[in-house]
């Protein structure tokens, strides 16, 4: 097997640089890194990171802590995050916390006592100030009470306002919120959106047509199946969550009242060939995740650096079913 000192002889550096490089030392000249990268992959090199990680105290993974892996967004993030770590050396161990806030602390510590070099955390809520401040972390799309940390994520409630602002702009006025609990942060300002949108085209909000109890796709399908069979229902909906929108879209279908429009938050598949295709706000997983990692990244090679909140932008992407209007006569 090739040692690293195979590495730097065939680069031409000293052991000490072919470390760095290995390392992501940042003092280490740009030819002079893809040299040893040359190097290291003619002689197919692979670190031993057992022995790196008892040298160094910490391991080279990340660990990368999130709602569900399952979640639509959460796999883009994740797959993002991994392309953009991978070149440098970072394996990602993915764990998932349901939502469960005595699972994420659970499941954080056991990393932390791994000795990840760093951490990429979703959290749930509550404080979070038991997290050791020692180790570098970013949040990934949305605050941690109690923990000054790198917060990447979008501006979930100006995403809301502009997209109850958008069915607004074609005559709806009995909007529908299905989503889940406020106790979500991200939750919590997609619901403020939602309320401020109407409040400022002097729309009042009917408590009636507005959901936070939809956790589950299946929640929302029942929810969204009462909404449509009220005698007044909503002419139409903002879906708060890819888990609602997944209840939302097939149980407006089963219904027969495609009628209503829809904005759903976050892509989801098959959402673009439906009839009416389902207009979306663009959440991008795959940004949050490379700007999330980038950050990491930038902090592990700096720890020094300041807590910063960087927000991704996000958009309505227009497909139909958020452009129907109301039918008219309205039917009650």
């Amino acid at each position: 097997m090739p040692r690293l000192l195979d590495v730097a002889n065939a680069a031409g550096v000293s052991l000490r640089t072919a470390s760095r490089v290995l390392n992501d030392d940042p003092r280490v000249a740009p030819d002079t890194r893809q040299r040893v990268r040359d190097a290291i992959n003619d002689l197919s090199f692979s670190p031993d990171a057992m022995a790196r990680s008892l040298r160094a105290g910490t391991d080279t993974a990340i660990g990368f802590v999130v709602e569900s892996i399952s979640d639509p967004f959460f796999a883009g993030v994740i797959d993002a995050v991994e392309q953009q770590l991978s070149p440098h050396g970072r394996p990602v161990l993915v764990a998932s916390t349901r939502r469960d806030a005595a699972r994420e602390r659970d499941v954080v510590e056991r990393m932390l006592r791994r000795r990840v070099a760093g951490l990429l955390l979703s959290p749930g809520g509550g404080s979070h100030a038991w997290l050791d401040p020692r180790v570098p972390v970013v949040l990934v799309d949305r605050p941690a009470a109690d923990l000054a940390a790198d917060l990447v994520e979008i501006d979930d409630h100006r995403a809301a306002f502009d997209a109850v602002a958008h069915l607004i702009a074609h005559d709806h006025q009995r909007i529908a919120y299905v989503g889940d609990t406020p106790a979500i942060a991200t939750s919590a300002a997609r619901l403020r959106g939602y309320r401020d949108a109407l409040a400022a085209h002097g729309i009042a909000a009917d408590e009636a047509l507005i959901r936070c109890d939809s956790d589950t796709s299946e929640e929302a399908a029942r929810i969204t199946a009462a909404l449509a069979g009220r005698d007044r229902p909503p002419t139409a909906i903002l879906s708060a969550t890819i888990r609602a929108s997944l209840g939302v879209v097939p149980a407006l279908h089963a219904a027969g009242r495609t009628d209503i429009a829809l904005v759903a938050f976050g892509d989801f598949p098959m959402a673009d060939t439906l009839r009416p295709a389902v207009t979306v706000v663009d959440h991008p997983g795959h940004e949050v995740g490379r700007v999330a990692a980038s950050r990491l990244l930038a902090r592990l090679a700096d720890p020094a650096l300041p807590a910063e909140r960087i927000q991704v932008p996000a958009r309505v992407v227009e497909r139909g079913s958020g452009e129907l209007r109301p039918r008219w006569p309205a039917p009650w």
